[in-house]
């Protein structure tokens, strides 16, 4: 069975305080993934950019265009066992809930890098909406479902319950005519050509099936590739937004799976996804060089099948 979750904040209207909720607001939809500090070995082996800048930068954007909700998709910091890591970012997290963003989020492999238990314990305690078997968020007739892919640091029993919550939430979610698209994600990229990091076969095995055969799935958000790529698999998109500030990771010279958006390749970067008539509006917002702002960068549609 699936729990829709409502939400309300409160202003201040002509001496009166009255409710308004997420759906009230501008109905855009914020990604953003691999929001992390370098770790002090990649500052000798990664060539860096200003990365905590630019963490800075995305999240200030985001609050500055006020979407009814964020989802950061893993990674979001480099140790997640360590309270000190957590310092800026929790800055950034109470910033949203002053200016009334909901925000959610998905573990990354970071968040349990050399302390699972305690990392995930911290993790947790941020985001308290989490279920590290899949949950599920509805904004604006868009469901967002978020998945743990860390399978090698997931007992089998919990693997097996979020394989069996997932594919029911996906025919569920086909079913609800309050549900108008759906998008999936997880952490660990079904598709990618980064050098460092591999693309997920157990990812492509367990998740892409359901969402390639949901009548209302559209897109497929990704990270841990430190990218943005763009990739259309079985008549779906599938996209990699690991722009966040994690340190770049360089591209195969020969892609392995083509991507569709070879010329665009923003350092940092998020996205937007607005509910646009018959379809969905996605944008991606892209830091430029030079750090003076952001602008769209790569925009398209998606229509459902």
């Amino acid at each position: 069975m699936i729990k829709w979750r409502s939400f309300c904040v409160y202003i201040l209207w002509m001496g009166v305080v009255v409710p308004v909720r997420a759906q009230d607001k501008k109905p855009v939809i914020a990604f953003v993934s691999d929001t992390q500090a370098p770790l002090l070995v990649e500052h000798v082996i990664r060539k860096l950019h200003h990365n905590t800048k630019a963490t800075a930068l995305i999240f200030q954007d985001i609050i500055n265009s006020h979407p009814s909700s964020l989802f950061i998709l893993g990674d979001v910091v480099s140790l997640g066992y360590q309270n000190s890591k957590w310092q800026k970012i929790d800055t950034y997290l109470e910033e949203c809930k002053q200016h009334h963003i909901l925000v959610y989020a998905l573990l990354g492999n970071h968040e349990l890098m050399f302390n699972a238990r305690k990392g995930a314990a911290q993790f947790q305690s941020r985001f308290p909406m989490h279920d590290p078997a899949g949950y599920v968020e509805v904004v604006d007739s868009v469901a967002v479902v978020l998945l743990n892919s860390n399978f090698s640091k997931m007992p089998d029993f919990l693997i097996k319950k979020q394989d069996n919550w997932y594919n029911d939430t996906m025919h569920h979610l086909d079913e609800d005519k309050a549900v108008k698209w759906v998008i999936v994600s997880c952490h660990h990229s079904p598709y990618t050509n980064s050098k460092v990091v591999a693309p997920s076969i157990a990812v492509r095995q367990k998740f892409v099936p359901a969402f390639v055969n949901s009548k209302k799935g559209i897109l497929f958000l990704s990270g841990h590739s430190h990218n943005f790529e763009r990739f259309n698999q079985q008549g779906k998109d599938f996209l990699v937004i690991g722009g966040g500030g994690g340190p770049h990771q360089p591209l195969l010279s020969k892609a392995v799976t083509p991507d569709i958006s070879v010329s665009y390749k923003p350092m940092f970067h998020y996205l937007e996804v607005e509910r646009y008539h018959d379809s969905v509006k996605v944008v991606s917002r892209q830091l430029k060089n030079d750090f003076s702002g952001f602008t769209d960068g790569l925009t398209f549609y998606v229509h459902r099948f």
